[in-house]
C-alpha cells in the first residue's frame, strides 16, 4: 500500500475525479480525499471534479466545491482517479488527469487497466472508500471524512450485506462510527429513503420485470420515454436491481435503462454462483463478481439480455 501522505507529499495542486454517474462509493472516495487534504494539508490547492452528485449526498462537506467542467489549462502535480481505472468511465476529466505531473489512481474493480503512474487496485475489498480509509493516516481522519467514506462503503456493500464484506471492512466502519458521525442517518437517508417517483418507477420496473432460465434470472427495461414519463433521471434508479435480485428463486438479476435512443445502461446482480463481472468484462464493463455492469447500443433491449442469458446458462451449467 502506498499511503496518501507519501503520494501527496511535496505537491502544491491537486485534482480529484472519479467516474460517471457518480454513485455513493465514487462520492464518497473523492469528497473523502479531499477533505482529507483539506484538512491536513492547507497549503495544497486543490480540486475535485464529478458530474453533477445526487441531492441526498450534498449533506457531505465541500460537495459544493464540486466541479462539473474540467480546468483543461490547469497543470496539476497530482490527479487522483477514484473508484474506476478506464479512460472512458471519467472521460470529462480526463484531459487533467493526463496533463498532470503524477496520475494515481485507487480503485477496486477488475478492468485490467493501468493507466496511472501509481496504481492502487484492489479487487478483494469491498469498496473504493474502504481503499482509501486504509490509504489514510486513522489519526487524521476527521469527523466530515469519515462521513463520507461510510457513505461510500454503506452503498457499495448495500449496508454490509455483500459477499465482499470482511471482518476488516466492520472494523473499519466502526472506526468511522468512533468519529461521532450520524451513521444511522446516513443509512436511511442517502440508502433507504425514496421520493414518491423513484417509488412509482421501482414499482413499474418490478411490475413489469420477466423470469427466465427457469425462474434463475429476471429481467426489466425502462425506456427514455418511460422515464421522462415519471420524471426520473438516472440518478433516481438505484435500487432497482437489487431488489430484482431479493426475488427467491433469482441467482442473477438483469436491469436495462436507456440513455439515449438504442443506448442502453446494464447493471447485473448475482447471488451465490454466477460471476457477473465476467459476462460484463465481454461487453467492455466491469465491476465485481456480484455486482457489474456496462454499456450497450441495441436496436432491441431484449437481444442484449438473451445475450446476457447465454452466458448466464454457461457458468449456471459449470
Amino acid at each position: 500500500m502506498i499511503y496518501l501522505d507519501e503520494i501527496l507529499q511535496g505537491a502544491k495542486t491537486v485534482g480529484i475525479t472519479g467516474h460517471v454517474r457518480p454513485d455513493g462509493d465514487c462520492v464518497g472516495s473523492t469528497l473523502g480525499v479531499y477533505n482529507y487534504i483539506c484538512d491536513n494539508m492547507p497549503q495544497v490547492d486543490v480540486d475535485i471534479y464529478l458530474q453533477p452528485i445526487k441531492e441526498e449526498f450534498q449533506f457531505l462537506r465541500n460537495s459544493d466545491k464540486v466541479k462539473e467542467k474540467a480546468d483543461a489549462g490547469k497543470v496539476y502535480d497530482v490527479f487522483i482517479v477514484c473508484d474506476c481505472a478506464a479512460y472512458d468511465r471519467f472521460e470529462d476529466f480526463r484531459v487533467c488527469f493526463e496533463n498532470a505531473k503524477k496520475k494515481v489512481v485507487f480503485d477496486h474493480h477488475i478492468s485490467g487497466q493501468e493507466i496511472g503512474d501509481m496504481n492502487m487496485i484492489a479487487p478483494d475489498l469491498s469498496s473504493c472508500s474502504e481503499l482509501i480509509y486504509e490509504a489514510m493516516n486513522p489519526e487524521k481522519v476527521s469527523k466530515s471524512v469519515a462521513e463520507c467514506l461510510y457513505l461510500g462503503i454503506i452503498h457499495d456493500t448495500g449496508v454490509f450485506k455483500y459477499q465482499a464484506v470482511t471482518a476488516r471492512t466492520m472494523q473499519i466502519a466502526g472506526a468511522l462510527m468512533e468519529k461521532g458521525i450520524d451513521f444511522t442517518s446516513i443509512i436511511d437517508n442517502t440508502f433507504y429513503m425514496r421520493t414518491y417517483r423513484q417509488s412509482q418507477v421501482l414499482g413499474k420496473a418490478l411490475l413489469e420485470s420477466v423470469l427466465f432460465c427457469d425462474g434463475r434470472c429476471i429481467f426489466t427495461i425502462l425506456t427514455k420515454q418511460e422515464m421522462e414519463f415519471y420524471g426520473v433521471t438516472s440518478k433516481d434508479l438505484g435500487g432497482v436491481v437489487e431488489q430484482l435480485r431479493l426475488n427467491d428463486t433469482v441467482e442473477v438479476a438483469i436491469f436495462l435503462y436507456e440513455v439515449e435512443k438504442n443506448e442502453y445502461k446494464v447493471s447485473l446482480r448475482s447471488k451465490n454462483i454466477v460471476d457477473v463481472s465476467r459476462i460484463a468484462k465481454r461487453f467492455g464493463g466491469g465491476g465485481h463478481i456480484r455486482a457489474a455492469g456496462f454499456d450497450m447500443s441495441a436496436n432491441h433491449p431484449r437481444d442484449i439480455v438473451n445475450n446476457i442469458g447465454a452466458l448466464v446458462e454457461q457458468q449456471l451449467k459449470k
